[in-house]
């Protein structure tokens, strides 16, 4: 671990959720979550589909409202806040599906991720997501629906990166690549890590999620029923068993 991807130590921690509770209209999708994310930490949510993960991320961002809880940000309540504010707050989120404007071009694309910012000022974070996906600079005039999936997978990373986020909430980047593809996600989450920013991974592959993160936590039907360093998680039998495809 270097040191640039530290955890924040005695430091109130960047993200706290306490007993967080949302709905989808009468359905009870998060039971009482509570968990924290520390400022320079990528932490890892694992579970099945449909254990409140993506909910989780949602919540944070603004996207949906815990009916009761809270979610605090630096210190600061944010759990009623709206998800544009959240934004200008420093979250930033590439959701599920990656959700990229398809009739817009690549840099379009890039310049909506930084609405909240003066356009004269975002040149130097084009460049820097360039930096970390070459092929979207190769890219830069194609309307987002004509690319490929790895392509608008590294688009939806982007765009959330150019609004400056200190923290990014990351829904599934590795769903539907080929595992080349993956690979190469997985190593730009670490970079960006690495560059400063704290990272919240919701992600199917488990092993792979494990194997950057620094905490991870285990969803069952909208509940936290493990958490844990991610070394200790990967070797925790039951996880294993149930998440990492072992008998």
């Amino acid at each position: 671990m270097t040191a640039a991807m530290a955890t924040g130590g005695a430091d109130e921690p960047m993200l706290v959720m306490k007993d967080v509770h949302t709905y989808y209209g009468q359905i009870h999708a998060l039971q009482g979550i509570t968990l924290t994310v520390n400022k320079g930490e990528v932490v890892t949510l694992i579970g099945a589909n449909g254990a409140g993960k993506t909910t989780t991320l949602k919540t944070i961002s603004g996207l949906l409202h815990a009916r009761s809880g809270s979610v605090r940000f630096e210190g600061d309540d944010i759990t009623k806040m709206p998800a544009h504010k959240l934004v200008e707050r420093g979250i930033g989120h590439a959701p599920e599906g990656r959700r990229i404007f398809s009739r817009l071009t690549v840099l379009e694309n890039l310049q909506m991720g930084a609405f909240s910012r003066p356009k004269a000022d975002i040149q130097p974070d084009i460049e820097r997501v360039f930096n970390l996906f070459p092929r979207l600079r190769e890219r830069t005039g194609q309307l987002g629906g004509t690319l490929s999936g790895g392509e608008q997978q590294m688009l939806a990373i982007s765009r959330a990166l150019m609004s400056e986020p200190r923290m990014l909430l990351l829904d599934e980047p590795s769903l539907g690549l080929a595992p080349i593809l993956v690979a190469q996600v997985f190593e730009t989450i670490k970079e960006i890590n690495s560059q400063g920013t704290t990272v919240l991974l919701v992600e199917q592959n488990a092993l792979q999620a494990l194997s950057i993160a620094h905490r991870g936590y285990v969803l069952q039907t909208g509940e936290v029923v493990l958490s844990g360093m991610a070394d200790d998680l990967r070797q925790n039998e039951t996880v294993r068993k149930a998440y990492l495809g072992e008998d």
